[in-house]
C-alpha cells in the first residue's frame, strides 16, 4: 500500500527538476537582454554629449596635400631660342599661343618650320608644347590628378588611329615621370615621324609633340634624331615650370580654389591625335582646346614653294 505513494513522490520530484532545468536558458536570455540594455544606455549617453565632447581622431576629415606649383611659365617662352632653332630651324619665331590660355592653369604654343629646297623637296617640322596645372581640392591632391591625366595622355598617344610601328619607353631625368611614344604616319604629303613625350612634374603635366617629314622627294627624317631633340626640349620645359615657381617650386598657401581647379579639365584632346591631324593638314585637337591652329604641311609647302 505504501509503494504507490513513494512512486508518486519520485515523479513529483523529477518534474520539479525538469522544470528548473528548462528555466535556466530563459534566465540566461534575460540576463543577455539586460546587458544589451546597459550598452544602449551608454550609447545614448555618448550621443547626447555636448559640442565639447572629444571626437576620435579616426573620424576627422582627411587633409589634402597642397599643390606644389602655383603657376605656369608662358608656353611660348618655355623653350630657349637655341632649342627652337634646333627643332624648328625655319620657324623659331613662328610660335602661336592659345587664345584660351590661362596664365596659372594652362598654356599652349605651336611652331611650324618648312625648309624649302626647291626641286629637291622640303623638310617640314611641327612642334607643340602644352602645359596643364592641377590644384588640390575635394577630388584629391594636385599630384594625384596630374598623374591620372598623365596616364590618359600616354594611353591616347599609344592608340592613335593609323599609327605605324608604335613604341613607348620611359624618359629618365624628366620630372616625376615621363614617357615617350614614337610612331609613323603615312600621308599623301609624305611619311611623318611623330614623337610625343608626356611628362609630369608634381601637379603639372607637360605634353610635347614633335613631328617631321621629308616632302616632295626629300628624305624622311631620322626618328632617333627627332626623339633626342624632343627629349631635350621636354626637359627644358619641365625646368621652366620649376623656374616659374622659384627654386624647386612654391607650395600653394591657403585653401585651394575649387573654381580655379574646375577650369583644368580631367582630360583633353590627345596630343598625338593632334599631331596626326597636323600631319594630315587639319586642325589639332590640342590647339583647338586653346584656340590656336597648327599649320598644315601641305599648305606651308604650297605657300613657300
Amino acid at each position: 500500500m505504501h509503494r504507490p505513494v513513494q512512486r508518486a513522490g519520485r515523479a513529483q520530484r523529477l518534474t520539479r527538476i525538469l522544470v528548473s532545468a528548462a528555466a535556466v536558458p530563459v534566465m540566461l536570455v534575460a540576463a543577455g537582454c539586460s546587458s544589451d540594455s546597459g550598452s544602449g544606455d551608454d550609447a545614448q549617453k555618448d550621443a547626447s554629449a555636448g559640442p565639447g565632447a572629444t571626437v576620435p581622431a579616426s573620424s576627422a576629415a582627411p587633409t589634402v596635400q597642397p599643390a606644389a606649383y602655383a603657376t605656369l611659365p608662358k608656353a611660348c617662352s618655355a623653350l630657349s631660342k637655341k632649342t627652337l632653332d634646333e627643332l624648328i630651324p625655319k620657324g623659331s619665331k613662328s610660335g602661336k599661343s592659345g587664345k584660351l590660355d590661362e596664365p596659372k592653369q594652362r598654356g599652349n604654343c605651336n611652331w611650324t618650320s618648312l625648309d624649302n629646297n626647291g626641286v629637291k623637296g622640303s623638310q617640314f617640322r611641327w612642334l607643340n608644347v602644352a602645359l596643364l596645372r592641377f590644384d588640390s581640392d575635394t577630388r584629391g591632391s594636385g599630384d594625384e590628378q596630374a598623374h591620372d591625366y598623365f596616364q590618359k595622355q600616354v594611353s591616347a598617344a599609344q592608340t592613335v588611329t593609323g599609327a605605324l610601328d608604335s613604341k613607348s619607353a620611359p624618359v629618365a631625368g624628366t620630372g616625376a615621370e615621363a614617357t615617350a611614344v614614337q610612331y609613323g604616319l603615312k600621308k599623301k604629303e609624305g611619311s611623318f615621324k611623330q614623337q610625343t613625350i608626356v611628362a609630369r612634374v608634381e601637379n603639372v603635366v607637360v605634353t610635347l609633340d614633335y613631328n617631321g617629314a621629308g616632302l616632295a622627294g626629300e628624305k624622311t627624317p631620322d626618328p632617333a634624331a627627332l626623339l633626342k631633340a624632343a627629349e631635350k626640349a621636354t626637359k627644358e620645359a619641365v625646368a621652366a615650370v620649376a623656374a616659374a615657381n622659384g627654386d624647386g617650386g612654391a607650395a600653394s598657401t591657403g585653401t585651394p580654389d575649387p573654381a580655379a581647379s574646375s577650369k583644368a579639365p580631367s582630360s583633353s584632346g590627345s596630343p598625338s591625335a593632334s599631331a596626326s591631324k597636323s600631319a594630315a593638314g587639319g586642325t589639332s585637337k590640342t590647339s583647338s582646346k586653346t584656340g590656336s591652329k597648327s599649320a598644315s604641311p601641305s599648305e606651308s609647302a604650297t605657300k613657300k614653294s
